[in-house]
């Protein structure tokens, strides 16, 4: 057990309350809490050959300093050597940190070079102040760690508390030597040594990078935390009971016999790995991945029946009520004709309609509720719950989902649970971030599907596109306007949704045109949706509520409006509302300049390429992991110092390393998890 950071030369009561809001409560803690960047303080620089924008060590002396009193209240000195002079400039300062910087005193500061008014500026170094009766402090050997900090604590304390960590380093290295060498690992110690205290030998390029051999060695070992906690996961559900469901029923024949298409080879492929999955006596984990419109509802719905065939109950979670009204209508196509009870429940229902709901859940009366996370309250309870359905899971904490398949715990009996998502995650980085989960992948569009051909065009050119929708209406098709804002708040995409409807009505006078946004109630939005599914309406202006659960086949033209404000994975998800029937599709990015690069990188990825997985991969590298992935990887992976996107490449091998240690070295697993996967502290800053 690690000792207490009060244990540490410096750390009071106080000090400890300010470390812990950093994570940070033992001598462990503050070994693994890892420095943000460094600095090379390792040579004093005269002043005359300091360039702006470059950092520096410079010493010299003061040979003037007052407060002046202008907008702000500042400190300003001079710090002079043989070779020239710089000033130094501090806008927060108490009156004993103004009395320090007596005419005479000698100063070592480290700041950033600013051009100033008149010569080169520090803005807040960091100062030591050199006194005749001692010695000067020595100029350091390593780069200087500048450590994450949540403002209150100073960086000398966060080096002195790792100096002194290091000095008492007792941490015992989990992985074998066998491991080590076969991997080329660092030993722990030395990894540890070389990031809170690296030789100004060290490249640091290599180390901001984090493609240091010592940041390798920890990497792998956090990611590999991570992976065998889900792993651990995965092996704990498989201890669970689970009702076995039958693979072959009435039902299952009679659905396909009366849906009027044919499953894909995909669509077959994956309800058959669901199928083997649902008749184990230990609940199902799977994950369905498939890109737009690759029919991941018509699988889920198959699975359905599974468990209602054998007399059992089924929820279908969904992350808006859009989506939510969507699944309930195929649902209900699908399922009516068999004579299936379906309950739908969202957090906008009427308080009758609510307590008929629950009670048709909890008399076993319906066998399938299909709503938002009003399916996992308190007051909801199931009689018989054997299957979970999750759509657009990323979007939903762990512990929602978690919630959920706790309502159907009966005794040591829980609910089999399939996961959906139309966010494509590449192959190697979707096993590590799902090692709880069996995947299957929906890689097939349905038969019939022509590709969306997408154009950018500069909203200068606005009056040619309303000349299209003219013409495409006119042909008996229908068309998506989006509007779309930097600001998301329901007001402001309203007001911006209107205003376009209001200018586009002027315009198509002939047209029957039709507004959908976030403030509309249900049975409003949801009645001018199937008034546009119907084909009463010839044109949809919507905000992005439209992104996902909208399936019209004879809609067949998208214009997104200031396109370069959305993701690359948003952006996608809206083209896919259109291409849905057997005409050609048309996608408008409709933007405003000028395009930043990003913007324009992004555009132009969508223009050429309909492939979700390519898309993707490419939103990961411009966003970044925790933006396209969402809460249930950033709620629950809070890494110190890997970076998935970064890291990829490590993956595989920590899924070699991982199999090793669950075969030969089961006893190092829990001490690595420990380690590495816990709650962390506040929001850190450096």
């Amino acid at each position: 057990m690690s000792q207490s950071v009060t244990s540490l030369q410096g750390v009071g009561k106080q000090t400890a309350a300010q470390l812990a809001t950093l994570g940070i409560s033992t001598v462990d803690d503050v070994l693994f809490h890892l420095p943000a960047r460094y600095e090379d303080r390792s040579r004093l620089t005269a002043i005359k050959d300091l360039n702006v924008g470059e950092q520096a060590l410079v010493e010299g002396m003061i040979t003037a300093a007052e407060v002046k009193i202008t907008k702000r209240r500042t400190l300003v000195c001079m710090l002079t050597d043989d070779t020239g002079g710089i000033i130094l400039r501090f806008f927060h300062f108490s009156y004993a940190q103004q009395q320090q910087f007596q005419v005479g005193t000698r100063v070592r500061c480290f700041a950033e070079a600013r051009q100033g008014y008149h010569c080169l500026e520090f803005i807040h170094p960091e100062c030591q102040f050199i006194r005749e009766d001692k010695p000067a402090p020595e100029i350091h050997a390593q780069l200087t760690p500048i450590y994450p900090s949540s403002g209150t604590l100073h960086q000398h304390l966060l080096r002195s508390l790792a100096r002194q960590a290091l000095q008492n380093l007792v941490l015992i290295d989990p992985f074998p030597p066998t491991i080590q060498a076969q991997f080329q690992l660092l030993p722990l110690a030395q990894a540890l040594q070389t990031l809170h205290a690296p030789p100004v030998t060290v490249s640091t390029a290599d180390l901001q990078a984090g493609q240091h051999p010592a940041q390798r060695r920890l990497i792998i070992e956090e990611l590999l935390a991570h992976y065998l906690s889900l792993r651990r996961l995965r092996q704990q559900a498989q201890t669970y009971q689970a009702v076995p469901l039958p693979a072959e029923h009435a039902l299952n024949s009679l659905f396909l016999k009366n849906l009027p298409f044919q499953l894909t080879h995909a669509q077959q492929r994956v309800s058959a790995e669901i199928a083997h999955d649902l008749q184990q006596t230990h609940p199902m984990q799977r994950l369905i991945q498939g890109d737009v419109g690759s029919g991941k509802t018509v699988v889920a719905a198959l699975s359905a029946l599974s468990a209602i065939a054998a007399g059992y109950q089924v929820a279908v979670m969904s992350p808006t009520e859009l989506l939510a009204e969507q699944h309930f209508r195929n649902f209900n196509q699908w399922l009516a004709p068999l004579k299936i009870n379906i309950t739908w429940l969202t957090g906008s229902v009427s308080k009758k309609q609510r307590e008929q709901a629950l009670n048709a859940l909890a008399t076993g009366e319906s066998a399938l509720a299909i709503g938002t996370h009003a399916l996992f309250q308190e007051a909801v309870t199931f009689q018989r719950l054997a299957l979970v359905i999750i759509d657009e899971q990323h979007r939903f904490g762990v512990e929602q989902r978690m919630a959920l398949r706790d309502k159907g715990a009966q005794a040591n009996f829980h609910p089999h649970q399939l996961i959906m998502t139309a966010t494509p995650i590449p192959r190697t980085l979707a096993m590590t971030l799902y090692a709880d989960l069996d995947i299957s992948v929906i890689d097939e569009l349905p038969a019939g599907r022509l590709p969306i051909k997408t154009v950018v065009i500069p909203n200068t050119r606005r009056a040619e596109i309303i000349e299209r929708i003219r013409q495409v209406c006119q042909t008996g098709r229908q068309a998506y306007w989006v509007c779309t804002l930097i600001d998301e708040s329901d007001a402001l995409q309203y007001q911006a949704a209107e205003e376009t409807a209001r200018q586009l009505t002027e315009n198509l006078t002939e047209l029957r045109i039709g507004l959908v946004h976030g403030r509309l109630k249900a049975k409003e939005k949801e009645g001018m949706m199937q008034a546009f599914k119907r084909g009463e309406l010839d044109l949809l202006v919507a905000t992005t509520v439209i992104e996902v659960g909208v399936d019209v086949p004879n809609a067949s033209l998208m214009i997104i409006e200031n396109a370069e404000r959305l993701g690359l994975a948003q952006l996608h998800q809206l083209r896919g509302r259109v291409g849905r029937g057997v005409v050609d599709s048309h996608c408008v990015l409709l933007y405003q300049s000028p395009l930043s690069e990003i913007a324009r990188t992004r555009l132009g990825i969508l223009r050429d390429t309909q492939d979700g997985f390519v898309i993707a991969q490419q939103d990961l590298s411009l966003r970044g992991f925790g933006d396209v992935l969402g809460t249930r990887q950033t709620g629950t992976m809070r890494l110190r110092i890997a970076d998935f996107q970064r890291d990829e490449g490590l993956l595989p091998t920590v899924v070699e390393i991982a199999e090793l240690l669950l075969k030969d070295y089961p006893e190092t697993i829990q001490p690595i998890i420990e380690r590495w996967v816990r709650v962390q502290g506040e929001e850190l800053v450096s």
